[in-house]
């Protein structure tokens, strides 16, 4: 099994991202916080990672947090929630997020995540809440993570993160009409002088959908 893997980031492209080390690149499904931390392209980071073998498919998951790699272990152990829909789950809510909803018993946050309906949710906080008890929450987090230049500035950049955010919305399971609303919705509130990327962008766009 593959738990670790420093190497050279290639692609950031939410919610996927290559790795190259030892000369083979390794394309890794990462969480939007994972995505958004990643630093700027040919330059070196370490994943903790989680390998999902099936019998049609074999999946590496990443994390920058060995604790949050852990959280993603005890959720996928959840009945009827899998390593994809622990990817959306860790996408829309934070891990401190996560705990909090279920520390206080906020059903309403956890469907609003896409492919958990009523009963996934209330299963969620009956089978997660004394495996949470030991999960320290960090009273700082930022509020949003910093904005990264691996695309650039100005209208064209603006354009080229919104349609990639836009389809990393809908890998991480929400409807296009959806996804384009809210990316759209986000990049408007964004000056075309910022630097920017995808990961950022749908950041800003699922906190403002968690919201509601």
């Amino acid at each position: 099994m593959i738990g670790r893997i420093r190497g050279v980031l290639l692609i950031n492209r939410p919610p996927m991202i290559m790795l190259e080390a030892a000369g083979i690149g390794y394309e890794i499904q990462a969480p939007l916080g994972t995505c958004a931390g990643m630093p700027k392209l040919g330059q070196e980071v370490i994943l903790w990672t989680h390998m999902s073998v099936r019998e049609d498919d074999q999946s590496l998951f990443g994390f920058l947090k060995e604790k949050d790699r852990q959280l993603f272990r005890t959720l996928i152990k959840v009945s009827g929630v899998g390593p994809k829909l622990g990817l959306a789950i860790l996408s829309a809510l934070d891990g401190d997020d996560f705990v909090r909803s279920v520390r206080n018993n906020d059903i309403a946050m956890l469907e609003r995540v896409p492919g958990i309906g009523k009963k996934t949710a209330q299963r969620l906080m009956v089978e997660m809440v004394d495996r949470l008890k030991a999960w320290q929450i960090n009273s700082s987090a930022d509020d949003l993570l910093p904005l990264h230049d691996g695309v650039g500035k100005g209208a064209d950049n603006l354009a080229f993160a919104t349609q990639e955010a836009i389809s990393g919305l809908i890998a991480l399971g929400y409807k296009e009409k959806d996804a384009d609303k809210s990316i759209r919705a986000a990049a408007s509130q964004i000056d075309i002088t910022d630097d920017l990327d995808s990961a950022a962008l749908i950041k800003l766009a699922l906190k403002q959908m968690m919201r509601r």
